[in-house]
């Protein structure tokens, strides 16, 4: 009689949870953003967005055929994942042929190169992001503005980020609607504040992701600029709508929901996660209170990416029995 016992190293989790359902999780997540985007921006949108996940999984079926010589991997959907998200990052009037440099980059440099799903220490949408951000700094910041652009005349193609930063506008240039519902220059994952959360929720009630990292990187962020309008001496209105800017203004919901919380690039434990998320933050607001870029979540979670592994050496749980 066979032995039908299977040995083999702890954990023993049975769970109805695979790659292709959590990345599909994602993807789904993601459409309130699309569509909100594609009502913004028309539909350089789709098309960005098409490119981007088309180039994603043609570059890692190629590579995995034809110089990894591995399994495919390609149905598992992580591809598809850093393909939107790599368009989520872009402007929706960015060339063609940029967008696939950035494909390349993701795929081939961030994640391949690395072995694959699981074995990349950075996020590869943002290291493409980031990558594209450096060669090509004119298309990177050169934004469309809306299909209707209602009352962002003001911001003169500049998103709201740039526009305080550079002093065209204010914090409280823009309401708490406008920051939710979106209708504003900036990349396709920056118009969608609302929608983003709703992506958010969706992801917790199928427990893809937990609200510890992305809830710590907002309280982060919103307390650091709470301070610094205190410590500026603001009073007021001021005191609480600039920490409220900040936290729905640019990619802060997108970065701290959707590439914070990569499962392969982030801490395995939830005091790491917050150690992980509070370094996101701080050095976010850093960047875009006195560096010279006006967004600097991507700069922050690939900082804190490199710390993921010395974050995971001291904070891990003890072993049993051991003092």
């Amino acid at each position: 009689m066979a032995n039908k016992l299977l040995v083999a190293p702890a954990p023993h989790v049975q769970t109805s949870q695979s790659t292709a359902r959590i990345m599909r999780d994602v993807v789904i997540a993601l459409m309130p953003a699309l569509v909100v985007s594609t009502i913004v921006f028309g539909v350089d949108v789709l098309r960005v967005t098409a490119i981007s996940v088309a180039a994603c999984v043609v570059f890692e079926f190629l590579i995995q055929k034809y110089v990894v010589r591995g399994p495919l991997t390609v149905s598992n959907w992580s591809a598809v994942v850093t393909g939107v998200l790599l368009a989520f990052n872009l402007p929706a009037s960015i060339p063609w042929w940029i967008v696939l440099i950035g494909a390349f980059v993701a795929i081939a440099i961030a994640k391949m190169t690395f072995g694959g799903l699981g074995k990349n220490p950075f996020n590869p949408a943002l290291v493409g992001r980031v990558f594209l951000l450096v060669a090509y700094p004119v298309q990177m910041t050169t934004w469309p503005m809306p299909v209707q652009n209602g009352a962002f005349d003001a911001l003169s193609g500049a998103t709201p980020l740039a526009a305080v930063k550079q002093g065209i506008a204010g914090p409280d240039a823009l309401g708490v609607q406008d920051l939710l519902l979106g209708n504003m220059p900036g990349s396709l994952g920056e118009v969608a504040a609302l929608a983003l959360l709703v992506g958010f929720a969706y992801l917790l009630w199928r427990r893809v992701i937990t609200w510890h990292i992305p809830v710590t990187i907002l309280v982060t962020m919103a307390v650091f600029a709470f301070l610094v309008a205190l410590c500026s001496g603001e009073s007021g209105a001021m005191l609480w709508q600039l920490p409220l800017f900040h936290v729905l203004a640019g990619g802060a919901i997108l970065g701290s929901v959707f590439m914070a919380t990569d499962y392969s690039t982030s801490p395995m434990t939830v005091k790491g996660g917050v150690i992980f998320a509070v370094g996101i933050g701080v050095i976010t607001m850093l960047i875009r209170l006195w560096g010279a870029y006006p967004e600097g979540m991507s700069f922050a979670i690939l900082l804190m990416n490199a710390c993921v592994p010395l974050i995971n050496k001291y904070v891990q749980p003890k072993r049993f029995g051991v003092k």
